[in-house]
């Protein structure tokens, strides 16, 4: 039997304190703990099998295909909903999209350990990719083009609730992992995986170069480009050929054509 409706009406109620504050990174690493917001988001997130600590509802809100699914499972799998008022689910909602449905769940494990590249593997690397939106861009690339993983050098915050929002709850679904860039080029190296750069000084363009064996195709802040730990020497580069006055793409959009290409190679490869 289900645990009977909370109905909560005051932003200041302890439970939707506690998951105020995991919008601050550090709670969220201490607790491992992440907030989804959106029906879509949530639902990929209970198909992904993620761990669901409290749920928020606000009936009135939740009208969508997505978020109604994504209530019904939480009903089914007796997951406690805690009914709110709007106030207190605009409060928690991140953005201006009103879906009714906000989870504070687990996050997964983000350990490169953890990842098991299968045959012939196309993997993202991405080196300091920080701003959510692109990072939530690249993991829905990845899940598209049917990447085995992603890997995210540096500071990057994969439980970020925006990275989540504009990954559309992707991230719960796809292997990812958090390491430096030398634990990446070790476990690179151990499962026979060849990084290829993306560079704009590269002479080989993506369409010339063989995509279509087991990559890592690696991926630098549109800032700063790639440390030089993915220079070196041995590690090939690609670049894309720009057209018009622009130097660069936005890392999400290079990510999606790196990726669209390798996938096609290996369509052709496979007859």
């Amino acid at each position: 039997m289900m645990d009977p409706v909370i109905a909560i009406d005051s932003p200041r109620n302890p439970r939707v304190q506690a998951a105020l504050r995991l919008r601050d990174r550090d709670t969220r690493l201490d607790l491992g703990q992440t907030l989804v917001d959106g029906g879509r988001e949530a639902l990929r997130a209970l198909r992904a099998g993620v761990v669901v600590e409290t749920a928020f509802a606000c009936r009135s809100l939740i009208t969508g295909d997505e978020a109604v699914e994504a209530v019904r499972t939480l009903e089914r799998d007796a997951v406690p909903i805690i009914d709110v008022s709007e106030r207190v689910h605009d409060r928690l909602a991140f953005g201006n999209r009103r879906d009714g449905l906000v989870l504070v769940v687990r996050t997964t494990s983000a350990a490169l350990d953890a990842l098991e590249p299968g045959p012939n593997p196309l993997i993202l690397v991405t080196e300091d990719v920080e701003k959510p939106g692109n990072l939530g861009a690249i993991l829905r690339t990845a899940d598209a083009a049917g990447c085995a993983a992603v890997i995210a050098v540096g500071g990057t915050d994969l439980f970020n609730p925006n990275v989540i929002r504009a990954s559309v709850g992707t991230v719960f679904s796809m292997p990812v992992a958090a390491a430096t860039a030398d634990e990446t080029m070790a476990w690179l190296a151990d499962h026979a995986i060849r990084p290829i750069a993306a560079r704009g000084d590269a002479s080989t363009t993506y369409t010339a170069a063989d995509l279509s064996g087991p990559i890592a195709l690696v991926l630098g802040s549109e800032a700063d480009g790639l440390s030089d730990a993915w220079l070196a020497p041995g590690i090939d580069g690609v670049s894309i050929p720009m057209a018009g006055s622009a130097d660069s793409l936005n890392v999400s959009v290079a990510a999606a054509v790196l990726a669209f290409e390798a996938r096609r190679q290996r369509d052709v490869a496979r007859g």
